[in-house]
Order: C-alpha cells, then structure tokens, then sequence
C-alpha cells in the first residue's frame, strides 16, 4: 500500500494498491520502455501491480515475463467496457490507472470517479483527448509518471491546491 497526502485532494490522502495498463502506456510500439522494469519492481514492495492490456503488438506477456505482476490480456473485442469492469472488481479507489488510448478513458473515469488516481500518459504513441480528458493529470513518459509514486512530493505538488 501506497499513502500520499494531498491537500484539498479528495479527502487530503490517496491509498493506492493497485496500477494498470501496457500498450501505449508502459510500452512503446509493443518494447517496455526503458526504465520501467525497474520501477515497477520497486513499486512491486507497495502496490500489487496488475497490467491490463488489449496487447495490440501481441508482445505484453513476453515483455512483462520477468516483473512480479499479474498480467491480464483483454478477451472480448469491448476493450474499453472490458477495462473499465476490470478495475472496478479491484477497489477502483485505491488504484493509480495510467492509460493513454480512447480505450483507457472508461478506466481512468472510473477510478478517477471512485477517488483513486487517474493518469493519463503520452509514452510515444500519442494519448487520446478521450483518455486526457478522463484523468486528474496528464504526464509526458511514462519512467515520470511511475516516478511520481516513488517520488511522492513531487505528485503532491502538482494535484494540490
């Protein structure tokens, strides 16, 4: 478990257990990005990681075989629905969703509506206004996206008000 205290955020403090998602996201044109095994293994110590993903470039499992997380592959062709009802069996609110595709703006909207964390991220592919919209920040990379869960200050810095 991960708490950061947040003035005027929500309730002033965010728990956060779980994070999400892969093409896009925590890849780039199908590779994990550099840098991210590592802070996901470092993250691994406080959050269960689960990657959902709709796997375009059919490379998420391979990529992720060596990290310490519980790899979900989507199975029907409603990635967007599927996503969403994924995080919502999981305590949305203590979630931190990164997303960057129109199919990530139904998850980021519900955990960001159940008081977790919603980040949308532009890892080289783009990120969709959809999913933008859908977030309470938008980051450039995904290495300072995951470094603002590391780096708790600096996420604190940016959501208070």
């Amino acid at each position: 478990m991960l708490e950061i205290q947040i003035p005027r955020f929500g309730s002033g403090k965010i728990v956060l257990k779980t994070i999400t998602d892969y093409t896009g996201t925590l890849s780039c044109g199908g590779r994990l990005t550099s840098g991210v095994e590592d802070r996901l293994r470092r993250l691994n110590a406080y959050l269960d990681i689960h990657v959902v993903s709709s796997d375009s470039f059919g490379t998420a499992q391979g990529q992720l075989a060596a990290i310490p997380l519980k790899p979900y592959i989507l199975q029907t062709n409603k990635h967007a629905e599927e996503k969403r009802d994924y995080v919502a069996s999981l305590e949305p609110n203590a979630i931190v969703a990164f997303g960057n595709g129109r199919n990530d703006a139904l998850m980021l909207d519900a955990v960001k509506t159940a008081k977790g964390l919603a980040i949308a991220v532009d890892n080289g592919e783009g990120c969709a206004l959809e999913a933008m919209q859908s977030a309470h920040i938008f980051v450039v990379g995904i290495t300072n996206a995951l470094d603002l869960l590391l780096e708790p200050l600096r996420l604190k810095a940016t959501l208070r008000t």
